[in-house]
């Protein structure tokens, strides 16, 4: 090779690396806005990590995450969510349905995408599951129309001899106010049971209302999907087992983790690691009105063998059969 050659070689060589590092350096990083009505953290949220990096996204690398959390408190949502409108991010993650009004209410402009809501039609967040409309789409827990009834039918199954079920509801949730309310009438009718309805809006409230449940005498517990009460996993079921209280959770992590009695509800781990591409699609320039919202296509039943023993509770085979993981 000639003297002249080598050093364009080297020449064209030092050009491309340079072209590299500043690509490098000039590679454009998206910033996200996520909202979360306890924690931004969980399993769930190691899913939306992990889905994001198979997408391409790193976070500290080319995807910078704006995380605000309301620590269970709905009255600071508001705030929150103006303050990550500020930010002016591409995008708004929204856990739950709390977080995703404040969102809507705050923005008309910037993307929102929900994770966690069971009827996002009616609660007001889009138009239709096929057709969102507007700025919000995402990814729903609950395919409207008997869920109440079927996860009640697992408790009764469990636990045959209970007849008086208290329910813990977040009077703050539109999904579970709504829903509940809807559904749970014709399950009562349908099981042959009795609701024991018991507030909590806060974290501070979940302990007397837990007591309120046994100075009521019900023979187990139904808590429904609400952040709230799921974070961190073992708050209800160490007070369940505290006052001895068979219970069904939405959040199979309360069960595997927390050390919950049973759960019906849909794979979350799967969900958010889902919402990893919808994420993807709009960095990319997809429009929420254009991303149907996707509901779940199955739920999982997990049960506790452990906790069950602890309780002295002979769970049925025949709901043992149907469970799709036993904790033993």
């Amino acid at each position: 090779m000639g003297r002249r050659a080598f050093i364009s070689g080297v020449a064209c060589g030092l050009l491309v690396t340079s072209l590299n590092v500043n690509a490098q350096r000039t590679e454009k990083v998206a910033r996200i806005g996520m909202l979360c009505p306890v924690r931004c953290e969980g399993l769930a949220y190691e899913a939306l990590r992990d889905g994001l990096r198979s997408a391409g996204w790193i976070e500290g690398g080319n995807l910078r995450i704006e995380y605000r959390a309301a620590d269970g408190k709905a009255d600071v949502l508001a705030a929150l969510a103006q303050d990550l409108v500020a930010l002016k991010p591409e995008l708004i993650v929204t856990i739950g349905p709390q977080t995703s009004r404040a969102a809507k209410n705050a923005t008309g402009s910037i993307p929102i995408l929900f994770v966690a809501v069971a009827d996002p039609v009616r609660v007001g967040l889009v138009e239709s599951l096929a057709r969102p409309g507007g700025n919000v789409t995402g990814l729903a827990t609950v395919v409207p129309g008997g869920f109440i009834g079927k996860s009640l039918e697992q408790l009764k199954h469990a636990v045959p001899t209970a007849t008086r079920i208290a329910v813990l509801l977040n009077p703050t949730s539109e999904t579970n106010r709504t829903l509940f309310a809807l559904e749970a009438p014709a399950a009562a009718r349908q099981l042959g049971i009795q609701f024991q309805v018991l507030e909590a809006r806060t974290a501070e409230e979940i302990e007397p209302a837990i007591d309120a449940a046994v100075n009521g005498r019900a023979d187990a517990l139904y808590v429904p999907g609400d952040s709230l009460f799921h974070n961190p996993v073992q708050r209800i079921p160490n007070l369940a087992a505290r006052a001895r209280l068979p219970a069904l959770y939405f959040v199979p992590d309360v069960v595997t983790a927390g050390g919950g009695l049973m759960s019906y509800g849909p794979d979350f781990n799967e969900i958010f690691r889902r919402t990893a591409l919808y994420i993807d699609k709009i960095l990319k320039g997809a429009k929420p009105t254009d991303l149907a919202v996707e509901q779940p296509t199955k739920y999982k039943l997990v049960i506790n063998l452990r906790t069950a023993k602890a309780l002295d509770i002979t769970i049925p085979k025949s709901v043992l059969l149907r469970a799709d993981e036993l904790v033993q």
